[in-house]
């Protein structure tokens, strides 16, 4: 659980990446003594007292036009709008500029937290270099150097202490699925045919929506959390402004559903991007159905449905789990199909199977379909528990987790869907070692 996103920004070579990476206790940022370096956002994950933070890297912010510089500031900018703190990054040796100050202005006028970090104050007699800061009114400046991590632990417990509060989430016990997928494959049009009401924008332009937007609906007395998100988009389009936004975007509404509705183009067809989008969902451990949107789109016989799941399977191996639907979201045709199939993998997702149960399909496989010898050892399974639900976590106890071959594992896992269904729902099967007696 991610509990809050913290953007560092400042003007160019103040090191910014270099504080970064230190927050981050890895070097995943490119960190070279040349101004303009870090020219796309960078995102990463830090933990600090418990709590996990989103750190996003930021390109030089300056007045001066140089090349990409309207794109960098641009790319700041997204920073700070989706930021819950900023770490306002300024150079303790060189000393204070007027892109500090321009920076300090648009900073205040964001009415969020801002900590002021001067950076490059590698020992004691550097120190008295931070306080003409004072005059940028932002604050306390804190004294840190990014290369050998001082004052690193005063940043991160300032973060901690200026985090605003989030409110816990209530809508626990809904039913809560996101519907994901590139750009203009009608997300927002299945969500408003799902609220029978346009309360999303509906537009034919990539991008029109730029939040992740939660909405709660009922439906025969049962209460759902539709979450429509900014649309992913193809890497490679660095500075093209909402893209990495969108995918933080998505990214975190995939975090928080239950469900991913992984949409699909009719009027385009598979292409990478859709694997790439499905993805997310798959490793995030998800239920997953598959939409395949604009069907009034599609020319059809009697054969078109059949062969369009046949490329489906064969374009999505990994989700072969994942049921698929074909629905017109702009229409609405065949979008109440959806429901039953979000109810049955919800189901399937908090599936919990008595151990005796279990056992028994376990034992029935391998004496089924014994694993093969390897180095004249054979896999013996002893025990099996379901030790969680959602997604459904199976452990199995065996003489040699090694010899645990990823075919057998798949035979097991295609042997427990035989046995009880879960449709839409990965299972994760780990191994460990029998403890002798």
């Amino acid at each position: 659980m991610i509990d809050g996103t913290v953007a560092i920004v400042g003007r160019p070579n103040v090191g910014k990446s270099t504080v970064f990476n230190r927050m981050l206790s890895e070097r995943l940022a490119i960190v070279e003594d040349t101004p303009g370096v870090t020219r796309d956002r960078i995102y990463g994950d830090c933990e600090w007292l418990s709590k996990t933070y989103r750190l996003i890297d930021t390109g030089g912010f300056q007045i001066e036009d140089v090349p990409f510089q309207k794109e960098i500031n641009a790319q700041v900018e997204i920073a700070v709008e989706e930021a819950d703190v900023i770490i306002f990054i300024v150079d303790g040796r060189s000393g204070l500029s007027s892109d500090d100050e321009y920076i300090a202005r648009l900073l205040r006028k964001s009415n969020k937290p801002i900590i002021l970090a001067v950076n490059k104050i590698d020992d004691v007699s550097l120190i008295d270099n931070i306080y003409e800061y004072y005059n940028l009114g932002i604050g306390e400046p804190i004294a840190v150097s990014g290369v050998h991590g001082i004052g690193i632990g005063d940043l991160l417990d300032k973060v901690t202490e200026v985090m605003p509060y989030r409110q816990i989430d209530d809508h626990e016990g809904m039913i809560r699925f996101a519907v994901i997928g590139r750009p203009n494959v009608g997300k927002s049009s299945l969500t408003n045919a799902f609220l029978k009401q346009d309360r999303v924008i509906v537009s034919d332009i990539e991008g029109t929506t730029r939040d992740a937007i939660d909405t709660v609906f009922r439906v025969n007395g049962k209460d759902y959390v539709v979450v429509d998100t900014a649309g992913i988009r193809k890497r490679g389009k660095i500075y093209e402004n909402i893209e990495k936004y969108a995918v933080l975007r998505a990214k975190s509404a995939i975090e928080r559903c239950d469900i991913a509705l992984v949409l699909l183009d009719a009027s385009t067809g598979i292409i990478e991007q859709d694997k790439h989008v499905a993805g997310l969902a798959h490793e995030a451990k998800k239920g997953v159905i598959i939409v395949y949107n604009k069907w009034d789109l599609v020319e059809k016989d009697d054969k078109t449905m059949a062969n369009i799941t046949k490329e489906i399977r064969k374009q999505f191996v990994y989700l072969d789990y994942a049921p698929i639907a074909f629905i017109s979201a702009k229409d609405n045709k065949r979008v109440d199909t959806l429901l039953p199939l979000i109810d049955l993998v919800y189901e399937n997702l908090n599936l919990r199977i008595k151990t005796n149960v279990l056992n028994e399909v376990i034992l029935d496989a391998q004496l089924d379909n014994p694993a093969k010898p390897h180095n004249g050892k054979r896999l013996k399974i002893y025990y099996a528990s379901q030790v969680s639900s959602a997604p459904c976590t199976i452990v199995l106890f065996v003489n040699d987790p090694k010899l645990m071959h990823f075919s057998y594992e798949r035979y097991l896992e295609n042997k427990l869907r035989e046995a009880f269904g879960f449709e839409g729902v990965p299972i994760n099967i780990v191994c460990r070692k029998k403890s002798e007696d």
